[in-house]
């Protein structure tokens, strides 16, 4: 049989990468609207000042990373031991759950911060499972050959979801609060009938060592490969400082008055120039001195933030964001490529979920340290401190992790460094 020249040619990649589309615009739709929700409850019902429903944003992203934290060896492990079908839709059952929820509560006008804090974590504990199988299911239907198209195409229906939900969820939440929550409900079903209307998907079975050691073994696999290692925790102090999208909501509300259809609009600009970048390198995969071209990208990002934090104008905002997204999406790229190319498929769900982990680290996390910086240098403040931040740790990761620097392709045997500097076998 003919390989196609396409990974969209393959039927289960296309139901795959709609089911991933959907996943994202539903899921993201959701997160951005409790956001918008929790702060105008904090400042309408509660009366809190501005900093103080800052602060609340803050917490909300640390509520979200706690069952992260404490399940995702248990989701990388799941992802390698069962069939990745039913691992992502055990998931977004429980977010259709939460959707539903948050739906009825907001019909009734019963939704109140201790809800919105609930439900915000078991999100959290939804996504950690569905993260590592979903990222695990494209190299099972996808050839070796054609896996770094099928990477960027990947990206692109993340993208689409993350421009499509926010901006569609924000629109029709001005026309009812309630409505979003049913329509991400409704998708999520669509996406979780697609994923099991893939052909049976079962990680191989290699290793006899205890569940507690697999996880261990995952861990230190991510551990020793450095240029793996360095590219997963550039991005995670890098944008652990740069959450400019956490505050959000205050400059939507406060400070650029644009309500909640502004929200949607700036929450998927970002989104919109990944999307870009990801059309380009669906087409142009990055090849060559792809670890270089990743730091100058984060760099890029940071100083997207510092302009996004000090501008009142609402286009230069969305240009600012929209170019952070395509700087992100550079570095995304690179490092979904790396760990997807380079590791054995017994492990990929563990050093997904590790890589995931690392990514929620930063923006959950990354939502609290903006929470605390708001509420001592206001919303401005703490974007503009980000950005800066994002770019020293650019600096210092470049000289601790020289790896980067060095990386010419994505191939492990030719991630060595220059003549002269010492051997790497």
């Amino acid at each position: 049989m003919t390989e196609p020249s396409s990974p969209l040619g393959i039927p289960d990649y296309r139901r795959f990468w709609i089911a991933r589309f959907l996943t994202v615009a539903s899921t993201l739709s959701m997160v951005v609207l409790i956001g918008y929700q929790t702060y105008d409850i904090a400042r309408a019902d509660y009366g809190m000042s501005r900093s103080e429903a800052a602060f609340q944003l803050g917490l909300l992203g640390l509520v979200q990373f706690i069952p992260l934290f404490f399940l995702t060896p248990l989701a990388g492990l799941a992802a390698d031991r069962f069939d990745r079908r039913f691992v992502a839709c055990a998931s977004l059952c429980l977010d259709i759950t939460i959707a539903l929820t948050i739906a009825i509560l907001t019909w009734t006008d019963a939704l109140t911060l201790p809800f919105c804090f609930i439900l915000a974590a078991a999100h959290g504990a939804a996504r950690v499972f569905s993260g590592p199988a979903m990222s695990s299911i494209a190299p099972n239907i996808v050839p070796p050959t054609l896996l770094p198209r099928a990477v960027a195409l990947s990206s692109i229906g993340f993208t689409g979801g993350q421009v499509a939900g926010p901006a569609f969820g924000g629109l029709i939440f001005a026309a009812h609060p309630a409505l979003p929550y049913f329509v991400s409900a409704g998708l999520l079903g669509v996406a979780a009938v697609l994923i099991i209307s893939i052909r049976p998907i079962r990680a191989e079975q290699t290793s006899k060592l205890h569940p507690v050691r697999q996880m261990i073994e995952g861990l230190l696999f991510a551990w020793r490969d450095r240029f793996l290692l360095g590219c997963i925790t550039l991005d995670l102090f890098a944008v652990l400082f740069a959450g400019a999208t956490a505050m959000l909501p205050v400059f939507a509300r406060d400070i650029l008055q644009v309500g909640s259809e502004g929200l949607g609009l700036m929450r998927a600009a970002p989104a919109m120039g990944a999307g870009l970048v990801a059309l380009y390198l669906s087409f142009r995969p990055l090849a060559h001195n792809v670890g270089a071209k990743m730091l100058w990208a984060v760099a890029v990002f940071g100083g997207a933030t510092i302009v996004f934090g000090v501008s009142r104008s609402f286009p230069l905002s969305m240009a600012m964001l929209g170019v952070l997204g395509a700087a992100d999406m550079v570095s995304v790229f690179v490092r979904n490529t790396l760990v997807q190319l380079n590791t054995p498929d017994t492990m990929r769900g563990r050093v997904s979920s590790i890589s995931g982990l690392a990514i929620s680290a930063s923006n959950e996390l990354g939502e609290m340290q903006s929470g605390i910086a708001a509420a001592l240098l206001g919303a401005t403040g703490a974007v503009v401190f980000g950005g800066v931040g994002a770019i020293v740790v650019t600096a210092i990761w470049a000289v601790i992790f020289p790896e980067l620097r060095w990386a010419k392709t994505f191939a492990p045997q030719y991630r060595r460094q220059p003549q002269g500097e010492g051997d790497s076998t």
